[in-house]
């Protein structure tokens, strides 16, 4: 099987790989999914992930793979950040084009800044999507809105996954207690804006560093939403590497809202929630800082204004 052949018959991957007729090495492919590098016979590679059958014994939830096709689609189109094409997308499989990993540099840093405000800047007709979403494993509510930004943020990305967390026994009353402060108050945080194209869950581990010096957008959960979600994101788990250049670069191609650093915690507290909807009670302290820090970004904006 060759790169002419399985973009002319997609359906055949599932098949070829049963019977090992590819050559198929592991590779890492975070909490989520199993991973793998596929060399076909013309030498072109493939980085394919799978949903693993050890997972309760249940296949991908419905829609998994192709939501995420969707959305690397998607922000590829923007033109801003490079995106691996998709090349298979099944309902059981996703296959891309392969990104040789390469290592991070100043000037890789800034030329990413400086396209990350290009996809942003693509837009979005409404908040959510026209595909199904996921944040990880869980479902995100893509139901297209209007907006404002505020409302639909809070009834769509932090309600939800304030009530899994709750309901998993990964939160106490007190950090609950501190979100619902935060989402009743959404209102006094300002900063809306219409909707731009956002990657979705771009924490640093979802920015792959090319050997062609470029840093390339992986494993999205696009939507149109706040681009300051994106940076706020970006700047979890200890940010990425030269993490300034990439924010001068940003501010100069497409300068932030007054106030975006006292938002940085409130656009943060979505992933985090996630966080502890899927993992526990590892994350609840980093809730409740996060959720603390936007209150008192709130209170510091009241003032200003």
């Amino acid at each position: 099987m060759d790169l002419a052949y399985l973009r002319a018959h997609p359906e055949h991957l599932p098949t070829f790989l049963t019977h090992q007729r590819i050559r198929e090495t592991p590779v890492s492919g975070g909490d989520i999914c199993a991973a793998s590098r596929l060399t076909l016979d013309d030498g072109h590679s493939l980085f394919a992930k799978t949903w693993p059958q050890e997972r309760a014994g249940r296949p991908a939830p419905e829609g998994f793979f192709a939501a995420e096709a969707a959305g690397l689609r998607w922000l590829r189109e923007a033109g801003g950040v490079p995106v691996p094409e998709v090349v298979v997308a099944l309902p059981e499989l996703l296959a891309l084009d392969w990104v040789e990993p390469g290592e991070p540099t100043p000037e890789g840093a800034e030329r990413f800044g400086r396209e990350l405000a290009v996809t942003h800047r693509a837009g979005a007709t409404v908040f959510g999507a026209q595909w199904a979403g996921f944040i990880g494993a869980l479902p995100a509510d893509n139901t297209p809105d209007p907006g404002p930004w505020s409302d639909w943020f809070a009834r769509r990305r932090l309600a939800p996954y304030l009530r899994m967390s709750i309901d998993g026994g990964a939160l106490t009353g007190v950090e609950a207690a501190l979100v619902e402060q935060v989402v009743d108050r959404i209102g006094e945080f300002g900063g809306d804006e219409p909707p731009a194209r956002v990657h979705g869950d771009l924490w640093p581990g979802n920015l792959l560093w090319g050997a062609d010096g470029r840093a390339w957008l992986i494993d999205p959960a696009a939507h149109g939403g706040h681009r300051e979600s994106d940076l706020a994101q970006l700047a979890l788990f200890g940010g990425p590497p030269h993490h300034d250049r990439i924010m001068a670069a940003y501010r100069e191609a497409w300068p932030l809202a007054d106030g975006w650093r006292e938002r940085v915690p409130l656009h943060q507290l979505h992933l985090l929630l996630a966080h502890t909807a899927l993992f526990g009670a590892t994350y609840r302290d980093a809730v409740a800082r996060a959720a603390r820090a936007a209150l008192g970004g709130a209170g510091r904006a009241t003032v200003e204004r």
